[in-house]
């Protein structure tokens, strides 16, 4: 072989070798990005008919708040400012027109209803001090005002039930710093180091025991990260109740398990070395136990979830459609998130589902702590509905919305990315089943949903709000609770009400309860409720007569009213309560949607207490009732400090009508009991902290829709299960190898807080 051939080879082997490095590093590089699909074939269709279900624009708030400052006659202050003397819109809102309008306007073209605004405003500048409820529109230029409060509550609303303002909680705090404070310098400085700014505070509710009361416990805290996990055992009841600050006063003080009339009595018997002060060590600022910074070092990335071909929804204003699902969407100011007109293929299902109350009732041997019942739709739980984190909240590629509000403001805030819409795969199936008894095939379907989340952080605890589609007709709304525990501080019998889980730390026993609206409409409005349920029966064996046997058989039982239809809160309930249509499936039985309760709620507060019928909602697990108008919500945001007259009690709502053939509305209340313990430190976790309504399909189809899906994967024996045109899975490979083009991590939530 000579010189030339050997160089020939050489080169010729050097040009295989890289023509090969070229495919393999081709082969390992970064695989081509994803490339989503036109919106118009991933989801379904839009049309401007939900915005008759829209929250208010920015802009229709302002017209709101200015045409009110013009028209009605007397001086307004801006709520962020004013003082319990001052009149003030408290907040604007969306308000909904009649359900039979908002119909023939979108099933009989009628026309579309007036857009109106809900406007509450303080006159606290008046002789009779009360709060006013007007309907303010047309919008988005508005002409006229109403006032609604008699006719919806039936007399003038007493100004002491007014939900309390940041301001004025702004103004406690300055009370109880400059003169409260002032009158225990000694005491405060050699037990708390207190400097003026070392103190957090939380507040209790209800404030007092009758009608016209406003006295408030206010448990105090070291001001750190996680202040709710260090209680330092001082706490002071500040009556609040005159509309002059300066006549407020302290009725009580409270310190490691002794009560005293006021800080110069705390003082004093200190002084005289009478008190016995507990040494608590100042926790550091990031809170120490407390603190959410991790305490290991960041790893490889957690499982990510990607659409290779983009959303399978799509998202328009107000409404959400995908293939099979669509819904209109709003946050309630007060009570957060609501859906309406939700429909699966095209066919409505329910007209409305919304969160209506979350109450937690606590126990403890503290003031503050024994006191509080707090009912979140007071405080607001969608005007603290925040920004959501990527990744965390949601997963990273869901679709971000943003939610406006104008409440304790004259400007508008805006919360971005609040609102989360994803399709989540749960790794598990739907349905499937894989046979060997005689013949061979596999058949099953992944379950997926199509989700709709918000998150409200209400002072200490979190809940996450999801609503949930599925293929199969199904319908979810679900809640976790995780964030801070509240907590007292440790003395005495406090063992009694919790678990110790720090040195002078007291997880207090507490009742999370939840109550959700569900006005159903199967096959038009006229409905009714059907019980079914098991029973065992003895019988002969027909072939053995000398033997019985117990078999279970159906009990079918129609409810005829609402007293039929109110189950106590843990009472036997039939297994199967279903909402029926007037009309059949294929087989003859009256198509139906089930009503699953998911709950493990704790006790009702007995209704001997003065407070009980402000929260009668949660005496039961499901209440079926007429709908009415005049009837639109169980609790109210004025329940909370006037809890012994209650502007609404829902208990009223049960007076024996007929529910046959009617448009109905089911009230359910799910929740749990907790029992805080070391695993909650430092926050609450989700697993095992949820709860849930299901509304299953009931014979209302002819067979599990799901079966239509696309997504469904069968194969048998005889068929290459590899194959592409077989099995659609096995085209992964090639339709999903890419990446995710991800959008880059931003957070706003630090922007446009509110007080509380």
């Amino acid at each position: 072989m000579n010189l030339k051939t050997v160089v020939i080879l050489l080169v010729l082997a050097l040009a295989t070798i890289f023509a090969l490095l070229g495919v393999l590093l081709t082969r390992g590089g970064k695989p081509a990005s994803c490339k989503s699909q036109p919106p118009s074939s991933q989801g379904g269709e839009h049309g401007d008919q939900s915005l008759v279900f829209a929250d208010l624009t920015p802009e229709e708030m302002v017209e709101v708040v200015t045409y009110l400052h013009d028209n009605l006659g007397v001086p307004l202050v801006d709520a962020y400012d004013a003082n319990p003397s001052d009149n003030c819109i408290y907040y604007v809102d969306v308000q909904l027109p009649p359900k039979a309008e908002v119909l023939a306007f979108l099933d009989h073209k009628g026309s579309r209803p007036a857009r109106q605004a809900l406007a509450v405003v303080y006159f606290g500048n008046q002789l009779d001090p009360n709060i006013t409820e007007y309907v303010v529109g047309p919008l988005p230029r508005p002409t006229a005002h109403r006032d609604v409060t008699v006719q919806k509550y039936g007399g003038k609303l007493p100004y002491h039930r007014r939900p309390v303002l940041g301001k004025e909680y702004e103004q406690i705090g300055t009370f109880l710093q400059k003169e409260a404070f002032s009158a225990a310098p000694s005491f405060l400085s050699r037990v708390f180091n207190y400097d003026g700014t070392n103190f957090a505070s939380l507040t209790s509710a209800p404030r007092g025991f009758r009608s016209g009361d406003r006295s408030t416990w206010f448990a105090l805290f070291h001001n750190v990260s996680g202040f709710f996990l260090h209680p330092v055992g001082l706490e002071v009841l500040v009556d609040h109740s005159r509309l002059d600050a300066s006549q407020w006063r302290v009725n009580r003080v409270f310190y490691n398990g002794q009560y005293y009339a006021d800080f110069a009595q705390l003082e004093s018997e200190f002084q005289q070395g009478r008190i016995k002060a507990e040494a608590v060590k100042k926790a550091p600022p990031d809170g120490g136990f407390s603190s959410l910074q991790s305490r290991a070092t960041p790893a490889a990335p957690s499982p990510l979830q990607y659409e290779p071909q983009g959303p399978r929804y799509s998202v328009r204003n107000n409404h959400v459609a995908s293939q099979l699902w669509s819904f209109a969407f709003g946050v309630n100011v007060n009570t957060g998130m609501r859906l309406f007109d939700i429909r699966f293929q095209g066919q409505r299902l329910v007209y409305e589902i919304s969160v209506q109350e979350a109450i937690s009732v606590y126990g403890s041997n503290s003031p503050t702590g024994m006191i509080t019942r707090y009912m979140d739709g007071s405080f607001g739980i969608g005007r603290f509905t925040y920004s959501l984190v990527r990744g965390v909240d949601c997963p990273y590629s869901a679709t971000y919305l943003d939610t406006h509000y104008l409440i304790e403001s004259r400007t508008p805030a805006t919360h971005k990315n609040s609102v989360c819409i994803f399709e989540q795969n749960t790794g598990t199936p739907l349905r499937r089943h894989y046979s060997n008894l005689y013949s061979l095939y596999y058949g099953g379907l992944s379950l997926s949903a199509l989700v709709i989340r918000s998150i409200a952080t209400l002072g200490n605890y979190d809940y996450v709000w999801d609503f949930l589609f599925y293929q199969n007709g199904a319908i979810e709304a679900k809640v976790h609770a995780t964030g801070f525990m509240t907590s007292s501080f440790l003395h005495g019998d406090g063992l009694d009400y919790g678990n110790r889980v720090g040195a002078h730390t007291l997880g207090t026993i507490h009742t999370h309860a939840i109550h959700y609206k569900v006005d159903l409409d199967l096959g038009g409005t006229a409905n009714r409720l059907v019980a079914h349920d098991m029973a065992f029966e003895s019988v002969q064996v027909p072939w053995s007569p000398e033997h019985q046997i117990h078999r279970p058989r159906l009990t079918k039982r129609v409810l005829h009213t609402e007293d039929e239809a109110a189950f106590p809160l843990h009472s036997k309930m039939p297994r199967y309560v279903y909402f029926a249509a007037n009309s059949e499936n294929k087989w003859g039985h009256q198509r139906g949607y089930r009503i699953q309760i998911i709950s493990f709620t704790g006790d009702h507060m007995p209704e001997a207490s003065p407070m009980e019928r402000s929260i009668s909602w949660e005496r039961y697990k499901l209440a079926v009732t007429k709908r009415k108008e005049e009837e639109p919500t169980s609790s109210s945001i004025y329940n909370q400090n006037d809890p012994w007259t209650p502007t609404v009690a829902f208990a009223d709502f049960i007076n024996n009508e007929t529910i046959v053939n009617e448009d109905l509305v089911a009230w359910i209340t799910t929740g749990f009991l907790h029992i805080p313990h070391a695993e909650d430190i430092p926050n609450t976790v989700t697993v095992g902290n949820g709860v849930s309504v299901l509304l299953r399909p009931y014979n209302y189809y002819d067979m599990d829709p799901s079966i239509y899906s696309p997504d469904s994967v069968f194969f048998n024996s005889k068929q290459d299960a590899s194959a592409c045109e077989v099995n659609h899975l096995a085209c992964l490979p090639q339709s999903a190898s890419c990446s995710p083009a991800l959008p880059p991590f931003t957070y706003e939530g630090f922007q446009n807080l509110t007080r509380l």
